[in-house]
């Protein structure tokens, strides 16, 4: 019995020696591997959004990213995000940071951001002034609610003026002179930053209102499914064309001009891909606008019962022109 027990003894010592020699040898040709073979270089990694979106929290927080350094040698390159479904040229950013689109909500310089609105207006209401039509323009803004943000396009200059009106120090304003209303728009009404609002009204400064109020317009817009719309003109006004002239047999009729329109947030991206950088009056893309809804004879009309009236005011028309240039540039 004793000679037994000391045999398996013995056998246990030996196989307890053999797992330390065998782990022992391992580690060392484990190590002359390692320092034989090229290190892989991680310079650029692609990563689908899903996959991103899970690991950028630990790549943002500062105190996660002393542990997952320590992953990678210090002859190492830190990997880069690639995310080819974010914009272009922000394709090296994690998803969750990005923000492609903006708004022209008015913020607080101070305090917690998140308290800043205590109300996100919906729609956007732009008209193209100058100081001589701030009476008219004051009468305009009055038909809206606080649900409208307004923007002033100032095209002579004069801004300070305007802060007799209380609305206006809570408006925006935007001034570059003697520039008409689609070069302001297609310079500051970037479809990514106007995305916030349902509706866009890029309006005229000459404009009469006693007719119309903006809660009900937008319903009626609603109702109807119009994507491209505008009021209806008061029939006296003696340069009105017939197809824009107001009817008294129904809500909404075909088609719309330039004055006054008003584009949901879909027609309006198509519509400012189309508006040409050197558009002036942009006559003639009244004619053009049935390219971005469909159908188009179901999707744009004028809203015969909330009307409005144009003066035929002239004002941006009336300054001097200081080249000999075409006084308008009629883009096709």
């Amino acid at each position: 019995m004793r000679t037994l027990y000391r045999s398996g003894a013995f056998r246990r010592s030996n196989d307890r020696a053999r797992l330390v020699i065998t782990t022992m040898m391992g580690m060392v040709l484990g190590y002359f591997i390692g320092i034989s073979s090229p290190y892989v270089s991680l310079t650029k990694i692609r990563l689908p959004s899903n996959l991103i979106s899970s690991l950028d929290v630990a790549f943002g927080d500062d105190h996660r990213r002393p542990s997952i350094e320590r992953f990678f040698p210090e002859n190492l390159v830190t990997p880069q995000i690639y995310v080819p479904t974010n914009p272009r040229g922000a394709e090296t950013l994690p998803p969750r940071i990005v923000v492609p689109e903006s708004d022209f909500y008015l913020r607080r310089l101070w305090g917690d951001p998140s308290k800043d609105l205590t109300k996100k207006p919906k729609y956007l209401v732009t008209f193209t002034v100058g100081l001589n039509q701030k009476d008219n323009i004051d009468a305009a803004v009055k038909k809206f609610s606080e649900d409208f943000q307004i923007l002033l396009f100032h095209y002579d200059g004069r801004t300070s003026e305007w802060d007799e009106f209380q609305w206006s120090r809570h408006a925006i304003h935007i001034s570059v002179r003697k520039q008409t209303k689609w070069w302001y728009a297609k310079r500051f009404l970037h479809p990514d930053v106007v995305a916030a609002y349902d509706y866009i009204f890029i309006w005229d400064e000459d404009l009469g209102v006693e007719n119309f109020n903006g809660e009900k317009y937008i319903r009626l817009v609603k109702r109807h499914g119009l994507e491209i719309s505008q009021p209806g003109l008061e029939p006296n006004s003696g340069l009105t064309w017939q197809m824009t002239k107001r009817r008294d047999d129904r809500e909404v009729h075909n088609f719309v001009e330039i004055m006054a329109p008003v584009f949901s947030r879909e027609a309006w991206r198509c519509v400012w891909h189309m508006i040409q950088n050197d558009l002036v009056h942009g006559w003639g893309l009244d004619f053009a606008l049935r390219r971005c809804v469909e159908p188009a004879h179901e999707k744009i009309g004028v809203v015969d019962s909330q009307w409005i009236e144009h003066q035929f005011v002239p004002s941006l028309g009336s300054q001097p022109r200081v080249s000999r240039k075409q006084p308008f540039y009629l883009q096709r």
